[in-house]
């Protein structure tokens, strides 16, 4: 009865909510958040930096995530190569020689704070050509007027950048009296001119006032309360926002200090001064405010403009547009005809006639069709990782916002479980389970941020071995029982395989070799192919009557483990290889192979391991010494519970291992030896007892299905800025948006899946006369794509 109440509620579910109404809500919801964001940056403005210099909170104790854009955390190289030939100036009291100390300290970790504290101090790096300065003074009075005054003079050099802040001093001094605001309104006041002359040249920012703890303060500081600090900001504000004529004062307003303050004030020594985190956390934002526009780190997206179309993307978004503008006239003139075609009635018989009209799509309106979706979803793509339209924030990790989400799958994985149609090891049905929740725990991993966990990031390399392993097995198995060695069916694969990643690297502007996993996938399909098709093709039939076949494979097996050994420990033939004009163009990042190399030779055993699996298993299937039966262990009783012993062990003994490595150099170097020996436990574990060999998860299935959509999709429409960061579609609430976007995602993923599957049968058609036809017309896309690419290059450089 449970079962069939069970049975009867998914259909009921499935009759109202289907994969094509959710993809319909999706755009819905899409098309919402687009013109709500859209909205919000009309009204509040489009400037990120001012985000980045008045909110924020804090994720933990101390990282600073900005509101709506991602901060970068910058090195003493890159701060150096930024602010090479610039004079950088701070101008203020004790407060702005301590946000002086931590920015310098960006530049030189070894710069000391010593000397006399009321005086003024300089910083040079002569290699660099970087000067910065800081300016004894601790009121707003005529002493800082005539300082800045100077810089105003035509024939003074400027400093690129001021950072001016003063009051606590004022209020100190003064006994906090109403009399010493009023005297600081009118300095500031005549100030306030020259800082928005100095503006017009340099960035000049004004620091304001942060909170104090008033039960540390020192008795004769007692005067400096909260309340007055707030009174001499709202003093500066309204001065410094006034002091021009144009709509927007050019003087930028540093108050997220104030942020910071409030929830780190507490852990100050004297109730005055900041701690050490807080104040370098304000200086890395002043490195963001001015570096990011200069060096644009991926990883930075705070005041950096929105990247300039290259001639390829403009070439791309004309074909889409026109892929739409064709399909919809195709389907008016389409609908038009069918409306002809209406049944009508026959004056004789007063019977309705129907008109005969085959209403298969034909091959031209699914390619429109085709394009015209994938031209919407490639617009979504470059909304939300290029143009900046949704905001970004850092990712930051804690053990449950890993371990949390990974139970709720296993929940929902074990509740969704139906019977296999085959109980074979490593049925169809297994390996996209398999596939499903690898790849789900994978997406966790990565918008958690959790490779800085030394464990997780171990098993994470283990999930991707596995992924390899499949593909070393499954295409094996295929040549080895199929023997077909066609052109279809390489063409097939490699479309399958290659098809979105293509279309992303012209969207979005990016190297085949960013999306590392593909291009490793498709050499090691390459790989299996020629060892198998080369000369002599050995197949199961043809094994099968003459076992010095069986052999000759394992020396095929034998000199392609040994090629791959000669790559691995030789880093320069690899490098040569593929440095060479064109495969440069594929596998370069950054100007360089090295990163092709690093992936490669990472797992670079575990496909030879997968191959060799499936001869060995493949052979004992033959022989029938595998009991494949339904509910049957795999051997016999004994041998059977000898293998899960054995299996669970080894299971956890490279758990053990992968959980006490010291650090990621060490774990690397032995992972490509030791990661199948995890994997085979699996595998065991997972088929040799009968009654777990006949069950399957179908929820992991659905997502293993497009678990290669899911991998490359995650890049730009879940995750941020090429994976650094988090898309935000809606602020302010982190599990709604997670929700949110998680299901826009899936969605997207799953259609791009059926129109790769829609576009594969087109473009790749069995016919070989039709298919050398088609393969000229794509050597040629290519050749153009590959010209078009080298006159961009020529053209940033």
């Amino acid at each position: 009865m449970a079962a069939l109440a069970y049975n009867l509620g998914k259909r009921e579910i499935n009759h109202y909510f289907s994969v094509r109404s959710a993809k319909v809500l999706a755009l819905v919801a899409v098309l919402l958040l687009a013109a709500c964001h859209l909205a919000s940056r009309r009204y509040r403005g489009n400037d990120s930096c001012e985000y980045l210099l008045s909110s924020g909170r804090f994720l933990g104790e101390k990282v600073w995530q900005p509101h709506s854009c991602m901060m970068h955390k910058y090195k003493i190289s890159e701060a150096k190569n930024c602010l090479v030939d610039k004079h950088i100036a701070f101008i203020g009291d004790s407060r702005i020689r301590q946000l002086f100390y931590s920015f310098v300290k960006i530049i030189n970790p070894q710069f000391k704070e010593e000397g006399n504290k009321h005086e003024n101090i300089p910083f040079e790096d002569k290699i660099a050509s970087v000067k910065v300065d800081f300016l004894w003074h601790p009121e707003v009075n005529g002493s800082m007027k005539q300082c800045i005054k100077v810089w105003t003079e035509d024939s003074v050099a400027k400093p690129h950048v001021i950072v001016a802040g003063a009051a606590t001093w004022s209020i100190k001094i003064h006994n906090g009296s109403n009399e010493a605001l009023s005297q600081y309104k009118m300095n500031i006041t005549s100030i306030a001119p020259l800082l928005e002359k100095l503006a017009k040249t340099s960035d000049v920012y004004w620091v304001l006032q942060d909170p104090v703890y008033e039960d540390l303060l020192s008795e004769n500081r007692k005067m400096i309360t909260n309340e007055k600090i707030d009174a001499y900001n709202e003093a500066a504000v309204s001065i410094l926002n006034s002091s021009t004529r144009n709509s927007k004062s050019n003087v930028k307003m540093f108050s997220v200090s104030k942020l910071i303050a409030q929830e780190t004030i507490m852990e100050s020594l004297d109730g005055l001064h900041l701690p050490e985190s807080s104040r370098e956390t304000s200086a890395m934002i002043l490195m963001n405010v001015y570096c990011n526009k200069i060096l644009k780190p991926v990883d930075g997206s705070c005041c950096q403009p929105q990247p300039p179309l290259t001639l390829i993307q403009k070439l791309a978004a004309c074909f889409f547009t026109l892929s739409i503008i064709g399909y919809l006239i195709f389907y008016i003139i389409h609908r038009n005809a069918h409306r002809k075609n209406k049944p009508c009635t026959d004056l004789e018989s007063g019977e309705e006639k129907k008109n005969i009209i085959n209403n298969s799509a034909s091959p031209l309106e699914i390619l429109l069709q085709s394009f015209c979706k994938l031209g919407l979803i490639m617009a979504y793509f470059y909304m939300c990782d290029r143009a900046n339209l949704f905001m970004k924030e850092n990712k930051f990790y804690t053990h449950s916002s890993f371990f949390i989400p990974i139970i709720y799958i296993l929940v929902l994985g074990v509740f969704y479980n139906e019977n296999t149609k085959e109980t074979k090891v490593l049925n169809r049905e297994q390996t996209d389970e398999w596939k499903g929740w690898m790849q789900l725990v994978i997406l966790i991993y990565h918008i958690s941020g959790a490779s800085t966990f030394l464990p997780v990031y171990m098993h994470i390399r283990v999930l991707v071995a596995a992924y390899l392993f499949q593909t070393g097995y499954g295409h094996f198995s295929y040549f080895w029982i199929k023997g077909d060695f066609g052109i279809h069916r390489v063409c097939q694969v490699l479309f399958r395989l290659n098809f979105l990643v293509v279309v992303l690297c012209i969207v979005m502007d990016r190297p085949y070799q960013f999306y590392y996993f593909v291009p490793l996938v498709t050499v090691w399909f390459m790989v299996i192919y020629v060892t198998l098709a080369l000369w002599p093709q050995i197949i199961q039939k043809r094994a099968n009557g003459n076992c010095f076949w069986h052999f000759g494979l394992l020396l095929k097996l034998a000199f392609l483990l040994l090629c791959i050994c000669f790559l691995a420990y030789s880093q320069g033939a690899f490098e040569k290889i593929f440095s060479l004009w064109p495969l440069s163009k594929c596998f370069e990042l950054k100007g360089n192979v090295y990163e092709w190399w690093f992936r490669w030779q990472l797992d670079r055993y575990v496909v030879f391991h997968g191959m060799l699996f499936a001869f060995i298993y493949l052979a004992l299937q033959k022989r029938q010494v595998l009991s494949e039966g339904k509910g049957e262990p795999l051997f016999s009783n004994k041998i059977s519970n000898i293998l899960l012993f054995i299996s669970v062990v080894s299971f956890l003994t490279y758990s053990i291992w992968a959980s006490s490595c010291k650090n990621k150099a060490e774990c690397n170097e032995l992972h490509p030896s030791v990661s199948v020996v995890q994997i085979l436990a699996f595998i065991l574990i997972r088929n040799i007892p009968g009654y777990a060999r006949s069950v399957y998860s179908s929820f992991f299935a659905w997502f293993g299905k497009i678990s290669l959509e899911l991998f490359i999709c995650q890049y730009h429409i879940w995750l941020a800025a090429d994976t650094r960061g988090i898309l935000v579609l809606i602020p302010g609430n982190p599990m709604l948006n997670i929700i949110v976007s998680t299901f826009i995602f899936v969605c997207v993923a799953h259609e791009i899946s059926q129109i790769t599957n829609d576009l594969a049968h087109i473009i790749i058609p069995k016919d070989n006369s039709s298919l050398l036809k088609r393969l000229a017309c794509i050597a040629a896309f290519f050749c153009g794509l590959l010209i078009l690419s080298s006159i961009q290059d020529k053209s940033r450089h």
